[in-house]
């Protein structure tokens, strides 16, 4: 059996990127010369510690399809039908990994599917043991057929397609996301621990494992997955008979949830463990970019989640080895479950998310204020979020769109005029109000906000509440769910706001 082997991401049907360094990594016995050769151009490397990596220099038009050869005198390998595009990876959690087969237009759109993109999945394998190697090597890339494109990212097509029809070129989405999860599973877990906050996570985690051995651990998880086996049935079970049932409810039929089950070394949400296990593992493969879409799972910890998501784009850009790498993300949606109390929490969380596009360099920010769903934190209509994303990417990365028609209206500044408080906004030119220009809240010293009135011009707001006399605070839309009725003369919603004077 050949030793030679390349990572798993390289495969037939992959798509490299232009205008980067073509990064090719594997496998071989040590001491052998490991060439590569693609598109002309070719790089040799010794093999140590039984591993090579090879840099050729960028290709710089786009184009193919082409061959790449990986040879080291005794053993070659062969891959196909590459193309040079431009390759995005897609992060987060379940509202990424929402598969396209399940969204609002999927069924239509996988019968005439754009034939620019093509798909790299990144394998869910939460454990390195022999299981995770093997699985590894039956991915690989995918083309836009009505089988394969089932289970891609909806997020990620639609990005994909809306800047294959500005770029028209060919599209790689690297799918790498995991649904239910933390930030922190996706950052290097050591990196957690220099932070006197973010070290609370390994400090969950070490008190889930105190005094516990490998062996208890691996019981206790044969024992939910057990579980899950007989419940998954019952839950399903219970929401066909009931479509609107409550989850007090269902749980009352199937038995309690266990989810997530036991904290330890096979988890996915263990700390820094799908960062070594999916992001690793496909890092540095060439590409322009991130996109992201996750912060629903760091619900519970909102006010560390602008540290979270600061350190987790430090750390991604540096795994690629680019400081400027751009990195565009969901600012949350709407969202509230059916009986639950709005606690606000989503509202920090957008709040940190902004605060983040504002102060990291070449980061974007697609506003999905309107495309949440009352009582389904999964909304299966993608379309708009996928677009949003891919505007953001034609403004700032590729120059074809301006901030104004890419953006969504934003808050710059404020300041008080008499009783009332002035907004002045980016990205708002005109306004499109589909309903009540409703949402807004003025404080004053005591810092209680009471229900505001909002008059709309060119770039400003003018907020004014009867009961707030010298306000000194405005907010607009602060709550974990509404509608949203505000949008900019582009159609993109106004963002939440939240600012003092």
């Amino acid at each position: 059996m050949s030793a030679l082997r390349a990572a798993a991401i390289f495969s037939d049907h992959m798509v490299i990127q232009k205008g980067k360094p073509v990064v090719i990594w594997g496998h071989d016995y040590d001491g052998r010369t490991v060439t590569v050769s693609f598109a002309g151009m070719t790089d040799s490397v010794t093999c140590a510690n039984n591993t090579f990596k090879c840099v050729l220099p960028p290709v710089e038009s786009y184009g193919g399809p082409y061959e790449m050869t990986i040879t080291d005198g005794s053993d070659t390998v062969t891959f196909t039908d590459i193309m040079v595009g431009e390759v995005w990876i897609a992060g987060g959690q379940s509202n990424m990994e929402f598969e396209l087969r399940n969204e609002k237009h999927g069924s239509d759109e996988l019968k005439d599917l754009c034939k620019n993109i093509r798909f790299y999945y990144t394998k869910k394998n939460p454990y390195i043991d022999e299981f995770f190697y093997i699985d590894e090597r039956n991915g690989g890339w995918m083309l836009p057929d009505s089988q394969s494109a089932q289970c891609w990212s909806a997020v990620g097509y639609y990005f994909a397609k809306e800047l294959s029809a500005h770029l028209d070129v060919t599209i790689g989405i690297i799918g790498c996301n995991w649904g239910g999860t933390s930030a922190s599973n996706w950052v290097d877990r050591s990196l957690l621990s220099e932070d006197e906050d973010l070290r609370s996570y390994n400090d969950e985690y070490d008190k889930a494992m105190e005094g516990k051995t490998f062996e208890e651990y691996c019981r206790e998880l044969d024992e939910y997955n057990a579980y899950v086996a007989q419940w998954d049935p019952k839950i399903a079970e219970f929401y066909t008979a009931h479509p609107d049932g409550s989850w007090e409810e269902a749980q009352e039929y199937a038995g309690p949830s266990r989810y997530p089950g036991p904290m330890g070394p096979k988890s996915p949400f263990r700390p820094g463990g799908l960062y070594l296990t999916m992001l690793s593992r496909i890092a540095p493969y060439g590409a322009k970019g991130f996109i992201y879409y996750q912060g629903e799972s760091d619900d519970h910890k909102p006010r560390m989640y602008e540290k979270l998501l600061n350190l987790l784009i430090d750390n991604w850009r540096r795994l690629w080895n680019d400081s400027d790498m751009p990195f565009i993300f969901v600012q949350l949606p709407m969202h509230l479950y059916k009986g639950d109390t709005d606690t606000k929490n989503w509202c920090v969380i957008r709040q940190a998310q902004m605060n983040v596009y504002k102060k990291i360099r070449n980061t974007g920010l697609a506003v999905a204020l309107d495309c949440g769903e009352y009582n389904n934190i999964h909304p299966v209509d993608k379309t708009q979020v996928g677009r949003r994303l891919a505007l953001q990417a034609l403004y700032m990365t590729y120059g074809l769109l301006t901030r104004e028609q890419s953006s969504s209206p934003m808050y710059r500044s404020c300041f008080r005029s008499g009783s009332s408080i002035v907004i002045e906004a980016d990205n708002a030119p005109d306004w499109k109000v589909t309903g009540e220009a409703d949402g807004f809240e003025a404080a004053g010293a005591d810092g209680v906000f009471r229900p505001a009135k909002a008059v709309l011009s060119p770039y400003r707001i003018t907020v004014t509440s009867d009961e707030v006399p010298v306000p000194t605070a405005v907010r607009y839309k602060y709550t974990n769910y509404a509608d949203v009725h505000i949008f900019g003369e582009n159609g993109l919603p106004l963002a939440p706001i939240d600012e003092h004077i």
